[in-house]
């Protein structure tokens, strides 16, 4: 019988550096995340999504939709209770015929996105602006709907 003190005896077949016999592994997990992430952000695994920026001020609410590529006539907004929709196409441009390679990373297809808007925003005023690949929609709220702050009185 071999009489070990301690864990050396019984851990030394386990390198303790980072460069086990898991690394391979971890390496062959982190390059197939790393395709599978690849225009995540972009729509490419989802169709397209526009990337949305929100800012609120007391008197509206403005939303930013990046949209590069497309025109004011690509886009539709359409507002159904209290759902803002984004919605449109980016199309594909035809390959013209004395090209020998052409390589796609642009994505191109329909898309759409949904926003719920907050009672306090006024449906019948918003309006939109498209410049430089940007939709802004700017929704103004009611009149009277800023926060109202309730003085707490005590009970006597």
């Amino acid at each position: 019988m071999n009489n070990h003190s301690g864990s050396e005896g019984f851990l030394a077949p386990f390198p303790r550096s980072g460069m086990g016999v898991f690394t391979p592994v971890q390496r062959e997990l982190d390059r197939i995340f790393d395709q599978m992430s690849r225009g995540w952000n972009s729509g490419a695994l989802s169709g397209l999504t526009p990337c949305m920026d929100v800012s609120e001020t007391k008197a509206a609410i403005e939303y930013a939709f990046e949209l590069p590529g497309l025109t004011q006539k690509d886009i539709q907004i359409t507002i159904e209770g209290d759902t803002l929709t984004i919605s449109g196409e980016k199309k594909l441009e035809k390959e013209t015929k004395d090209q020998q390679r052409r390589v796609i990373e642009s994505n191109y297809g329909a898309f759409e996105r949904s926003v719920s808007l907050p009672p306090s925003v006024d449906p019948s005023r918003i309006k939109a602006v498209m410049a430089d690949g940007v939709l802004r929609i700017t929704a103004p709220k009611h009149a009277g709907a800023e926060p109202k702050t309730i003085e707490i009185q005590s009970a006597k």
